[in-house]
């Protein structure tokens, strides 16, 4: 009953985010990031009891519940040899270490507004129609760091946009992949398995923990 009143009052909600934006004539792209967490939250509260047929088998409320979820859930089904896992990995630690990129990056090359005394964060006004960084100086440290030679990198890093997409759609995109395997290994779709994959020369299995 609870879990039920969870995922309507987050369904409700995202909702109400497509129609904030929708009437102050914004892109939906708050809702759709939103739909990541609200996907992987119907998946193992929902999907995942009514494929294995008990709401017993859902992950309870609480911690030491989430982390016994984890553990039985690798044990029945191989989650960490799942694809569809693995891109969840490289979402969410894909996706922390853009941001704290992007905000030591920001942070690094603002345009010094105040003085030695003052906080930088005072040499921003809101509303103010000038960039508050150097995106130049950014781009051209960035540009460093990896190398000229990685174009597809460097030419997201040139463009304000279509950065920030990127950073928006990596662990949304990961996220939704993760919820997709869940929802997979509810009905047995389990990740995969090496067991008595490896012989010797006589056809002997070699035990490995794979």
């Amino acid at each position: 009953l609870v879990v039920f009143h969870f995922l309507i009052g987050i369904f409700c909600y995202m909702g109400r985010q497509w129609e904030l934006s929708y009437r102050l004539g914004m892109r939906p792209w708050i809702c759709v990031a939103y739909s990541a967490p609200v996907s992987a939250a119907t998946a193992v509260f929902l999907i995942y009891p009514i494929g294995q047929g008990s709401f017993s088998d859902g992950m309870p409320l609480g911690i030491s519940g989430t982390f016994n979820f984890m553990f039985v859930f690798q044990a029945e089904h191989n989650i960490l040899m799942h694809p569809f896992h693995m891109l969840g990995v490289a979402g969410v630690f894909g996706g922390s270490l853009f941001s704290a990129m992007h905000g030591s990056l920001v942070t690094s090359s603002l345009v010094r507004e105040t003085t030695e005394t003052e906080s930088q964060n005072y040499g921003y006004k809101f509303g103010q129609e000038e960039e508050t960084y150097n995106i130049v100086a950014a781009h051209g440290y960035f540009g460093r760091l990896v190398g000229r030679t990685n174009e597809i990198i460097l030419g997201v890093n040139a463009n304000s946009r279509s950065l920030h997409f990127f950073m928006a759609a990596w662990p949304v995109v990961g996220i939704w992949f993760t919820a997709l395997g869940i929802s997979t290994m509810a009905f047995n779709l389990n990740g995969f398995n090496f067991n008595q994959s490896i012989l010797d020369s006589q056809g002997h299995v070699i035990g490995t923990w794979a």
